[in-house]
């Protein structure tokens, strides 16, 4: 029996008639069925209350502070009235913009109580930024802590906007109110609930930016939940195949997540908050990424689960192994935002006692689903990000058609199901763009292969075309990881007068390492073809920049190359 056709079985185990996550079939106004899960939450709200039964333990800890998930129901009641006293009805949206808090989780829960839509905005933006955002989606209240209320107070009257303001006590104005009076006003009580369905619009989160302007991503409370189930469901499929045994969280233990992405990030809020709602883990947030401090984080709190983006999980590791430090207590090291190089799958099972790696493909639109893979299978087979959850469908087209083409063979992801995004918020050309009779249109390129599994080549923008031939830059990213002394590393097109573009690399060295241009040229010339070698490949002794996700700002890092190239002549 073929392990694709064995997962497959423990698929329909889970999800056939009788089965804990039994598929039914549901018609969408607009034509066509989505797959829903019989029994599972009708909303997030219904999340949220299912926490009742755990109430006591604890949910988040920062710095010292430890809050219950008791706590957060708690603060999420008491804000619900402070938003309704401030105006804000069914359909109105509410931003929140600021770093990774113990008040995330109220912020974003509140509104919803309201009927109202959750916004996440990207606390990295810049003042003009972050006006735009609120702009864009018409919101009438922003809750942010003081770094971001301070870049946007003077734009509020303007905006007509009022805030409450997150751990900025001295921030008292006719249009700032700060969080802990806006609790004190409320009374503790049952969440407000107002007849909220499971397709109406609950939270919008602005996609990276990193080929485009930042676009909202519109989720329904039907298309989140699902997204949660799909990893319940491969979760299983998973541990079964594996042999692993399937924790009652968090009954029979409760596990504990670190988490080091930006909840305004897809991955941390669904992921990490949304999923440690659902199982009843503990998280424990960092407020700024510290590799040494981690590794103490995780042995001195029994961390069992890390995600976080492949630069990030690399640090984990490089530091760990220096230190000689095993991390027993560490079971998954997950990744996703981009793609890990193959060196790093192997050194998490090497360097770490009991973690098994693991990652996948999503997207904020998709609501970080897509495709999952772990432990022995990603061992195998390091390049690819899983095989396609059951709960959406997927397609490799040609981009020109839609046209669906064979396993091997290169195409855009196109994909469809209960977890994707219907729209953006206010882009009705975004919209004819990247949705197309029910499809989804990713702008990734992608293959399948025989087994099943899907491997990422790379973002439709970010193929190179030099002299005619395509030069996948991830292609040329992961060989030049594989070379001795390399930390990070960036491959771009840049403009060529005779060939439209040319191949340019630049790369971070580890610590003491001797790495120049000519010997990484010579290096690379072991493992891709000639073709797929840069012309020019720079040094950089400083880490490179990078957009809020974690992923390289290959805009920024463009425009360095080209005047360091333009200086040398």
């Amino acid at each position: 029996m073929t392990r694709e056709f064995a997962r497959l079985r423990q698929l329909d185990r889970l999800t056939g008639a009788g089965g804990s996550h039994e598929l039914r079939e549901l018609s969408l106004p607009g034509g066509g069925v989505d797959r829903v899960v019989r029994g599972a939450p009708s909303t997030l709200l219904d999340l949220l209350a299912a926490t009742e039964s755990f109430a006591g333990l604890e949910y988040i800890r920062y710095r010292g502070e430890a809050y219950t998930f008791g706590d957060v129901l708690d603060q999420t009641s008491r804000l619900a009235r402070a938003l309704a006293r401030l105006g804000v009805r069914r359909g109105d949206r509410v931003a929140v913009c600021m770093r990774n808090l113990p008040e995330w989780p109220a912020a974003l829960f509140a509104p919803m109580a309201l009927g109202a839509i959750s916004v996440s905005l990207n606390g990295w933006w810049s003042a003009d930024e972050i006006a735009d955002g609120l702009q864009n989606c018409g919101a009438s209240v922003l809750i942010a802590d003081r770094d971001r209320l301070a870049r946007v107070e003077e734009d509020l009257p303007g905006l007509g906007v009022r805030a409450i303001g997150v751990r900025c006590p001295e921030l008292r104005s006719g249009r700032v109110v700060p969080w802990g009076d806006a609790l004190a006003a409320s009374r503790s009580g049952p969440l407000p609930h107002p007849p909220v369905g499971p397709d109406d619009n609950c939270m919008m989160l602005y996609t990276s930016g990193s080929t485009g302007g930042p676009k909202g991503a519109v989720s329904t409370h039907r298309n989140v939940v699902h997204a949660l189930m799909a990893w319940e469901i491969e979760n299983r499929a998973q541990a079964a195949l594996q042999g692993l045994p399937v924790v009652n969280e968090p009954f029979d233990a409760q596990q504990r997540m670190l988490v080091t992405i930006p909840f305004f990030h897809v991955t941390a809020c669904h992921v990490c908050m949304l999923t440690g709602l659902r199982y009843g883990r503990r998280l424990t947030l960092m407020r700024k990424w510290d590799p040494s401090h981690a590794v103490d984080l995780i042995d001195g709190e029994r961390i069992t689960h890390f995600i976080s983006v492949p630069t990030v999980t690399g640090d984990l590791v490089r530091e760990a192994a220096s230190l000689r430090r095993d991390l027993p207590s560490l079971l998954y090291v997950g990744g996703g935002g981009s793609h890990r190089p193959v060196s790093q799958v192997a050194a998490i099972a090497e360097t770490f006692r009991n973690a098994l790696p693991s990652t996948g493909w999503g997207m904020t639109e998709t609501n970080a689903i897509g495709t999952q893979i772990a432990g022995s299978d990603y061992l195998r087979v390091p390049t690819s990000s899983g095989r396609r959850s059951v709960l959406m469908d997927m397609r490799i087209a040609r981009p020109e058609d839609g046209a669906e083409l064979s396993r091997g063979e290169t195409g855009e992801v196109w994909v469809r199901g209960t977890p994707v995004v219907r729209r953006y918020w206010n882009r009705p050309g975004a919209n004819r763009r990247a949705f197309r009779d029910g499809w989804f249109r990713t702008g990734d390129l992608a293959f399948e292969d025989g087994e099943g599994f899907v491997h990422f080549v790379d973002r439709i923008k970010d193929i190179v075309i030099r002299g005619g031939e395509n030069i996948s830059c991830l292609r040329v990213e992961d060989a030049l990881h594989r070379c001795q002394g390399v930390a990070e590393a960036v491959a771009l097109g840049i403009p060529d007068d005779r060939l439209g573009e040319e191949l340019a690399a630049v790369v971070v060295p580890r610590p003491g390492a001797d790495v120049s241009g000519p010997s990484l040229r010579d290096a690379l010339g072991e493992r891709v073809a000639r073709f797929e070698v840069p012309a020019h490949i720079l040094v950089s002794q400083a880490p490179l920049p990078r957009i809020a996700t974690g992923k390289f700002d290959k805009r920024r890092i463009r425009g360095f190359a080209l005047a360091e190239i333009r200086e040398q002549g």
